[in-house]
């Protein structure tokens, strides 16, 4: 194996695969009893590059793909989105939901040695997922204590039912950490947040800026006779055609978070060569939506929001912008998750004639240039698709006389612009729903989570009183057959009001050699351990 001078010299020279000392290409494979072949060094391209590696503090796409092969959660998600045990073997709610007891995996070490047990669980639930993680102060708001009568035992105490819980348990929501690293430091300052120490199938080797990011195999791996490859590395290409030209070239074997723009998708159509999948973000359950500001005067009417909808034909979008990856959304719960999806509720086909209408009943009449308001549209730069989407959107808006002005900015912009200084008409996003909608969308409409500051909360500022009541009780329901009733009724009362214009369904891809294999089938394979990942032979 190369030294590491030698590695970072062939990144950054962005030499062809076969000059590339850690795609094993003098590594003996050997297959494996079930037909998977050992050795050799897998490489994914990403882009950007992130701050830190702990998903426990901070769960963007980049900083969760890493950590997910080093660190691991309590479950995972299979391909119908039900938990499977990892570091949890199994688990189960007391009758009166107020208790949720892991029974935790023996024989687990950290990196480091030292043996994971539940005192790791409690310190990492109630010192950094309840406190620091973004979706956490939420999800784990319920827990008022966890107990650990023996190390392989976590019982959380929880001050209501909570039967979302299970679905933030994987690496996404519960990245388990070492309290003996962490305890009595500066959390967020504490080194293993860039050189981590975990228990998964790969251990952290180096990070050079700029270039790329190494992972070794464990060999003390608790899942017997895994992993089958010899390393990872995640190489940085912040460009989206080079990043094209890498995996096209055999530089890097996949693309992962739809890496790789729906427009250059079609250059990578030879099944022989190359596979695209569309599954694995599953678990996220992502729509691209636009928020909209109801706190300004001409959008607090419900029937401009309306109108806003009709005008859009969502079926061109998904087929010009999305090249049909994706699908018309129908709701503030996606398809992807059918055990709440209902459709049931007001829909939204093109229908100008009908914005039109909508648009004139507020009060919102042409003026002798022919426009009824002039509105912003707020994205984030660097994203072709948000960028023929905002023009598509503008287009469409036009039509019927809406002069809608695009503002692309960077992440700080924007997050400040919308939930802080509330100086937006429409921002463009993709929200992330997660397998309950509790966890997932309830953040975007309940009245007491508009917090000024905060990204991704309510900024919207939208406030119904009857659906808090019912988002609540939806949260805190046991029966499986009342919950679904709520959520029903929410997603009814959210599609006739649209607070959020929700416009399509998105798959997120990735796009691999086929060389690359894997043997489960998840439904977060986003953040998968690659513990079961394989390169084939070359044909």
């Amino acid at each position: 194996m190369a030294s590491s001078l030698n590695r970072r010299l062939l990144l950054q020279g962005g030499m062809a695969t076969a000059t590339l000392p850690w795609l094993g290409a003098s590594d003996a494979q050997q297959p494996a009893a079930n037909g998977a072949q050992r050795g050799g060094t897998l490489v994914i391209s990403l882009a950007p590059e992130p701050s830190i590696l702990s998903a426990a503090f901070l769960t963007t796409m980049q900083v969760t793909m890493i950590a997910g092969k080093i660190s691991e959660g309590l479950v995972w998600f299979d391909d119908k989105l039900q938990p499977q045990p990892e570091l949890a073997e199994s688990w189960a709610f007391a009758p009166d939901g107020l208790s949720l007891t892991l029974r935790l995996r023996r024989g687990v070490k950290w990196h480091d040695g030292h043996d994971f047990t539940s005192a790791d669980v409690a310190f990492s639930l109630l010192n950094i997922w309840q406190k620091i993680h973004p979706g956490g102060r939420l999800a784990y708001a319920s827990v008022q204590a966890v107990d650990t009568p023996d190390p392989h035992t976590a019982i959380l105490r929880l001050s209501r039912p909570t039967p979302y819980l299970l679905s933030f348990l994987n690496t996404y929501g519960a990245q388990v950490v070492p309290k003996h690293l962490y305890e009595g430091t500066d959390l967020l300052k504490n080194p293993a947040n860039v050189a981590p120490i975990g228990t998964g199938p790969f251990r952290f080797k180096e990070w050079v800026r700029g270039s790329h990011i190494a992972l070794e195999r464990n060999p003390d791996y608790w899942r017997a006779g895994l992993p089958y490859l010899d390393g990872v590395v995640f190489k940085f290409i912040p460009d989206a055609a080079a990043r094209s030209v890498a995996l096209a070239s055999g530089e890097v074997h996949v693309a992962l978070a739809s890496n790789i723009p729906v427009s250059n998708l079609n250059q990578f159509a030879d099944k022989k060569k190359y596979r695209i999948n569309t599954t694995d973000g599953a678990y996220l359950a992502s729509i691209q939506l636009a928020a909209v500001n109801v706190r300004k005067p001409a959008l607090a009417d419900k029937r401009v929001r309306q109108a806003l909808m009709y005008a859009l034909d969502r079926e061109a979008l998904l087929r010009v912008v999305y090249r049909g990856y994706g699908k018309v959304a129908t709701s503030s719960i996606p398809s992807t998750v059918p055990a709440f999806h209902s459709a049931k509720g007001r829909q939204y086909p093109h229908d100008p004639k009908q914005a039109e209408a909508l648009l004139d009943a507020a009060g919102l009449t042409r003026k002798a240039d022919g426009k009824r308001l002039k509105l912003t549209l707020d994205y984030g730069s660097g994203s072709l698709e948000a960028t023929r989407t905002g023009e598509f959107m503008k287009q469409a808006y036009g039509r019927v006389g809406i002069d809608l002005e695009l503002r692309s900015s960077d992440a700080g912009v924007y997050l400040r612009r919308v939930f802080t200084d509330g100086d937006y008409d429409l921002f463009l996003t993709s929200l992330h729903n997660l397998p309950d909608p509790s966890l997932g969308v309830q953040r975007w409409y309940w009245s007491k989570n508009i917090a000024k500051g905060v990204p991704w909360s309510n900024g919207s500022g939208y406030a119904n009183p009857e659906l808090d009541r019912v988002m609540e009780a939806a949260a805190v329901e046991l029966d499986p057959a009342k919950r679904r009733a709520l959520i029903d009724q929410w997603q009814a009362i959210v599609q006739e009001e649209v607070p959020i214009l929700d416009l399509i369904e998105l798959d997120w891809t990735t796009v691999s050699s086929t060389r690359y294999r894997k043997a489960r089938s998840q439904g977060d394979g986003l953040y998968a351990s690659l513990a079961d990942a394989y390169l084939a032979s070359a044909d």
